[in-house]
């Protein structure tokens, strides 16, 4: 008898929680995302620090762009003293569609490049705040050799991890109503050593991860 009660009570118990979450499931899918103000990445600035834009905006051709799906992207060539450093944002303003930031570990290999020498790197805002962990590739293209600095980030966090960044996409989904991010990537040429290369891609990147949350929304 009181085994039988105590079925009957975690049956109403799991129902009600079944209820309350499945109303919250469609309250949410009711209410939409969240949205978010943001500039947009044209207005990104065109000097960061001792680095000047070079050249125009690229933009990627109609069939780049379908499989890309970004709501807005940045491509830029900056140069400061005879060197050059290319930077590439990618946002979108919701993942729930499917269309989410391509992990460059898939797209540059189809699209002919290697990539080795593969570790993380602390990169440290020029606007103050923690560090944050970005990846770090030798990536090469026949002649063409150049060190690439990328790292995910939206709604207040930077990863390295493509899994991390999908985990919090999904946590704050559920708890934000959001699942806007970016893709954020630095290329420099190397023409000297692994190390000044990688010092001049720490550089942009510490200084564009200062201007970054005004088109990458916290």
């Amino acid at each position: 008898m009181i085994k039988t009660r105590n079925n009957t009570i975690r049956f109403w118990l799991l129902l009600a929680v079944l209820l309350v979450g499945g109303g919250f499931i469609n309250l949410w899918g009711w209410a939409g995302e969240a949205r978010v103000s943001r500039r947009p990445l044209k207005d990104f600035p065109a000097q960061l620090g001792s680095w000047r834009q070079s050249g125009s905006d690229v933009r990627f051709d109609a069939e780049t762009e379908k499989v890309l799906r970004a709501d807005d992207y940045l491509a830029r060539n900056f140069e400061k003293n005879g060197h050059q450093g290319s930077f590439y944002v990618g946002y979108y303003a919701t993942q729930s569609n499917g269309a989410t930031y391509h992990s460059p570990l898939n797209c540059l290999p189809g699209a002919g490049w290697t990539m080795s020498e593969g570790t993380r790197i602390a990169i440290t805002s020029q606007g103050g705040g923690p560090a944050f962990e970005a990846n770090s590739f030798v990536v090469q293209n026949g002649k063409e050799r150049a060190l690439m600095v990328y790292w995910y980030q939206g709604r207040g966090r930077t990863t390295a991890s493509e899994y991390w960044g999908k985990f919090y996409t999904i946590f704050d989904s559920v708890q934000r109503r959001r699942s806007d991010g970016a893709m954020v990537r630095v290329m420099v040429p190397m023409r000297n050593s692994h190390e000044e290369a990688q010092k001049t891609a720490v550089e942009i990147a510490s200084l564009a991860a200062s201007e970054l949350p005004a088109f990458v929304p916290n």
